[in-house]
């Protein structure tokens, strides 16, 4: 007998709780037999897997109304990322800043002009690379990401990285550096030196945020731009100022 007919047998009124929950389990246990495990309520459902996506503007077109995490109420863009999607080279830094986030486009502020500046010190351009963010949705008042943040964008960054196919990966700062190799070492003990990320060499230094804070440091990072310049066969030109 259905739940409905329970209750319109019952001429005393509403059937008791106990009634409902035996027809309820009634029906999982109907569902179960019959090979279905998940069960959902009405409470719509912001989470999703991304599809097996095959180019950037169709990932673009597939997280623009992502809800996953609370940035969607505070965002103005989702900046997924710019450049080439056959660049040998990827830079990945840590989140979009209130430029970014008003553009659309990553590393467009004070940091992002002198990473341009790198990247034409190394005789490339910005359209030769690709330059991606860990998180592609700016935190409120540009605070570090959050863990939670940065488990519901990852797998995001993971398909970026699976279409675009980079030979060098440079992950600019600590969130982009400890996010990628799953480490807690810092990026002062990590840069310097190739890691390697899914068989794709990757070469972790410093943010260029840290750089305009702390110009000194500017030679360390140029170091870095030189072991990957080797790594693809560029030639070495003058450091940038």
């Amino acid at each position: 007998m259905s739940l409905n007919s329970r209750m319109s047998s019952n001429p005393t009124g509403p059937v008791g709780l106990r009634e409902i929950v035996d027809s309820i389990r009634a029906y999982i246990e109907l569902d179960r037999a019959s090979g279905i495990s998940e069960f959902f309520t009405s409470k719509p459902n912001t989470q999703y897997t991304i599809r097996n996506t095959s180019d950037l503007e169709s990932l673009k077109h597939e997280i623009l109304n992502c809800k996953r995490c609370n940035l969607y109420k505070t965002r103005h863009n989702i900046v997924l990322g710019a450049g080439s999607p056959k660049a040998e080279l990827m830079f990945i830094g840590e989140a979009p800043g209130e430029d970014e986030d008003l553009q659309g486009l990553p590393f467009v502020g004070r940091a992002g002009q002198l990473l341009t500046k790198i990247i034409e010190a190394m005789g490339l351009k910005r359209s030769d690379i690709y330059i991606a963010n860990i998180l592609k949705c700016r935190p409120p008042n540009n605070r570090p990401p959050e863990p939670s943040e940065i488990k519901e964008c990852e797998d995001i960054l993971k398909k970026q990285i699976d279409i675009i196919k980079p030979k060098v990966i440079c992950t600019l700062g600590k969130f982009a550096s400890q996010t990628l190799l799953r480490t807690e070492i810092t990026i002062s003990n990590l840069r310097g030196n190739f890691k390697e990320y899914n068989g794709i060499k990757l070469m972790p230094t410093f943010h260029p945020a840290y750089l305009l804070r702390n110009p000194n440091d500017k030679k360390l990072v140029w170091d870095d731009m030189k072991k990957i310049m080797k790594e693809l066969n560029l030639k070495c030109p003058s450091s940038p100022k």
